[in-house]
C-alpha cells in the first residue's frame, strides 16, 4: 500500500533543474573592440596578418598578369565579375593585343567580343579602348607608376590604382579595399567605417605601411575561403580568437 508521502511525491511538479551559466566566448567581445586603443588594435592587426600569412603562404592577388598593363586591364575587368572569370577571358584578350597601341586600335566590336563574358562588356570595352588611347597620348603606351597620373586614367580609381602599384610595381601607396576588405574589416572591428576610403584611411592607421600590400592581399583570401559573406565558416578560422564577431 502507498503511503500519504507516496502520493504528494507522485502528484508534485518535477524541479526544474537550473540552466548552466552562458560560458562567455573566448576571444574578444565587441565591447572589447569598441574600446579598444589605436595600440591595441595595431598589435591585434599585426597578429592577425601573423596568423593569415602562415595560412596563405602564396597570397599573390588571384589576377593572373606578366606586366603593369596586363594587371591594369585585368582589374579593370574584375569589376562586377570573378577573378576566375577574368583569368579565363584575358589570355585570348592578351594575345590578340598585346600592347598598349593595339589596345587603342581595337574596334569597339572585337573588344565587347573578347570582354563579353565579364559582364558590362559595352562599358568595359570603351574604357579599355580609352585606357589605351590615354597611355599612348600621355604616357608613350607606358602604364605610369604614381598614383597621382594613375588615377588621372580613364576607368582607373583608387582601388584600381593601389592594385596595380602594389601588385606590379611592389609600391605600398595604400590598401586596396575590395568587398571582402570590407567585409573583414567591420567584422574585425578594424574600421567601423562603410566607405571605401574611409577604411583605407584607418587600415593605413593601424598596419605599418611595409604590411598595406600582404595585408590587403591576405584579408581578401581569407574572406574568399572562409569568412565569406552569408556564412562565415568561424569553426575553422585562425584568426577566431581575435576576431570581435566570430559566431563559435
Amino acid at each position: 500500500m502507498a503511503s500519504a508521502g507516496d502520493s504528494t511525491r507522485r502528484g508534485a511538479p518535477k524541479a526544474t533543474p537550473p540552466k548552466p551559466p552562458k560560458s562567455r566566448r573566448a576571444g574578444l567581445t565587441p565591447g572589447e573592440a569598441r574600446r579598444e586603443s589605436k595600440r591595441a588594435r595595431a598589435a591585434r592587426a599585426a597578429e592577425v596578418v601573423t596568423r593569415l600569412a602562415a595560412e596563405y603562404p602564396d597570397h599573390r592577388i588571384a589576377l593572373d598578369f606578366q606586366t603593369p598593363l596586363q594587371l591594369l586591364v585585368a582589374t579593370i575587368l574584375a569589376a562586377q565579375c570573378t577573378d576566375v572569370r577574368v583569368n579565363l577571358v584575358t589570355p585570348e584578350l592578351f594575345a590578340r593585343l598585346p600592347t598598349v597601341r593595339d589596345l587603342a586600335a581595337a574596334p569597339l566590336p572585337l573588344l565587347e567580343e573578347l570582354v563579353h563574358s565579364t559582364g558590362f562588356f559595352h562599358n568595359k570595352a570603351r574604357a579599355l579602348k580609352a585606357l589605351g588611347q590615354a597611355l599612348v597620348a600621355d604616357h608613350g603606351g607606358e602604364v605610369p607608376a604614381t598614383m597621382e597620373e594613375l588615377t588621372r586614367l580613364p576607368g582607373v580609381g583608387r582601388k584600381t590604382a593601389n592594385v596595380v602599384l602594389g601588385n606590379a610595381f611592389g609600391t605600398p601607396e595604400g590598401v586596396v579595399v575590395d568587398t571582402h576588405v570590407i567585409r573583414l574589416a567591420n567584422r574585425l572591428y578594424f574600421s567601423r567605417e562603410s566607405d571605401p576610403e574611409a577604411i583605407e584611411r584607418d587600415l593605413m592607421e593601424i598596419f605599418p605601411r611595409e604590411r598595406w600590400i600582404d595585408a590587403a592581399n591576405l584579408l581578401t583570401h581569407h574572406g574568399r575561403a572562409v569568412c565569406k559573406a552569408r556564412r562565415p565558416e568561424c569553426e575553422r578560422c585562425v584568426v577566431n580568437p581575435l576576431c570581435p564577431s566570430a559566431e563559435a
